[in-house]
């Protein structure tokens, strides 16, 4: 599985765009041809379709900045297909084009989201204006977005959660590594975050507002891989009608994140080799490299120096990418840091499922603590989600969690200072969180705590939280 994390956004870098992308659609074969060749003799990439099935086919592998429309159309109308273009591309502006001008159909593209309108014959200086105040338009949105995702996106480290002194120590060599261009070699179980580390290191990079694209390359067949990480050319193989960046092009200077890179076959380990070594790769079919400037993190959960010993990981990939190993710690040993957990993935998932889920009362707490946990944090956010559907009250018990975790909570018992510190922190938060919602009233809070009025006062006081 492929996950880009910009592919829908339009604020993300495209390889080659040159001037930008344009989408012509007009049944007109001979005007069309005709602004396909000014078009791109102007520095455009223009892709040409005559009706409005080909138009949408076309709009999916272009991803047009702008679509020139014509109003009328074989079968589906220029108008309707506008309806549906925006559908597909809601980020393309398009540009109506008709001979038969009237008030009311330009009220009505504008209406349905066009965004101007030109009139048959096409003058190629008007449009040729029209299209670079689009452009510049568009670019104006892109800037926009970019800076309202700055503005709303977490910082930093935000989103590894944890205070303990394993997350610390990762924190630590995130903060260290991650403004420079370094390669990263993220180890742990499945489940601890390790792609949560990338984004991370991502973020404190020198080129943050970059494209970070990810894959995973162990769910991905080994010939097509190569296709993903690479490209390839136009005529490289049947079906491959135009070009194709591979990540790293398609990253920029960004980053490309390389999940279960001891999955790699050894075939295409030597062509990933050339592309750190070299900065260049060789897409598919091509008889020229091309300059990539992206940095590569990658991330395991074998140990890839046992893979060397036995064959089966290049050694020289191996070191190229273990410039800086940061090892994420499994839950059993942050368990600290479980509360913490426990009252974030609570609360992303009752917003999301709209669902008057508070917390969890402290004998889960204890049982969650205290469970083997060998999926990791990604058990425990699947055993809250399920929870949290299952809930009949504010505050989560043992009931509401799967049978056969439940009897695993009696299993293992930990005790120490650091758990109990742990779980008297989160009490006191889960309080304050509380009274917060219920605006201070002592009594409700209470209601929702499960407690008595009195019970409340007197946790109040044992927390340190003093009553107002």
């Amino acid at each position: 599985m492929i996950r880009i994390q910009e592919k829908r956004d339009p604020s993300a870098s495209r390889p080659n765009d040159g001037r930008g992308r344009i989408l012509i659609v007009d049944d007109e074969e001979v005007l069309a041809s005709t602004l396909e060749e000014f078009l791109t003799s102007e520095g455009f990439e223009v892709g040409v379709a005559n009706d409005a099935p080909s138009a949408l086919a076309m709009a999916e592998r272009l991803e047009p900045d702008l679509a020139l429309c014509d109003v009328q159309l074989p079968g589906l109308d220029g108008l309707a297909l506008l309806d549906r273009l925006l559908k597909v591309r809601p980020d393309t502006l398009v540009m109506m084009i008709t001979a038969f001008a009237t008030v009311e159909n330009a009220v009505g593209a504008f209406q349905r989201g066009a965004h101007d309108y030109l009139i048959k014959p096409v003058i190629f200086e008007e449009l040729l204006v029209k299209i670079d105040r689009l452009m510049g338009y568009r670019r104006l949105l892109i800037e926009n977005q970019a800076l309202r995702r700055q503005l709303h996106a977490p910082t930093d480290l935000e989103t590894l959660v944890g205070q303990g002194q394993a997350m610390k120590s990762v924190k630590t060599l995130i903060r260290k590594v991650g403004p420079t261009r370094s390669n990263v070699l993220i180890t742990g179980e499945s489940g601890t975050g390790k792609e949560l580390c990338a984004h991370a290191l991502h973020t404190l990079g020198p080129d943050p507002d970059s494209a970070f694209l990810a894959v995973n390359c162990a769910a991905i067949p080994h010939d097509l891989l190569e296709n993903q990480l690479f490209g390839h050319v136009r005529g490289a193989f049947t079906g491959a009608d135009r070009d194709h960046a591979g990540l790293f092009v398609a990253a920029g200077h960004g980053t490309v994140f390389l999940d279960e890179i001891g999955e790699l076959p050894l075939a295409t380990q030597a062509k990933l080799l050339r592309a750190i070594e070299n900065k260049e790769v060789l897409p598919i079919g091509a008889t020229r490299t091309v300059r990539v400037e992206a940095r590569v993190v990658a991330a395991t959960n074998k140990v890839l120096a046992t893979e060397v010993t036995e064959n089966r990981f290049r050694a020289d990939l191996y070191y190229r990418l273990n410039v800086v190993s940061i090892t994420m710690p499994p839950l059993r040993d942050r368990r600290e840091d479980i509360p913490e957990l426990i009252a974030v993935l609570l609360a992303r998932h009752a917003k999301r499922m709209g669902r008057p889920v508070d917390g969890v009362d402290n004998n889960t707490i204890r049982g969650l603590m205290n469970a083997p946990w060998k999926g990791n944090v990604r058990e425990l956010d699947n055993a809250l989600e399920r929870a949290v559907i299952l809930s009949e009250g504010p505050i989560l018990s043992p009931e509401d969690f799967a049978p056969g975790l439940i009897e695993d909570l009696g299993e293992t018992t930990t005790e120490g200072d650091d758990l109990r510190a742990a779980l008297r922190d989160y009490e006191r938060q889960h309080i304050q969180r509380v009274l917060e919602k219920c605006e201070d009233d002592k009594r409700e809070a209470a209601r929702r705590l499960g407690l008595g009025l009195s019970s409340l006062y007197r946790k109040l006081e044992d927390i340190g939280v003093r009553p107002a």
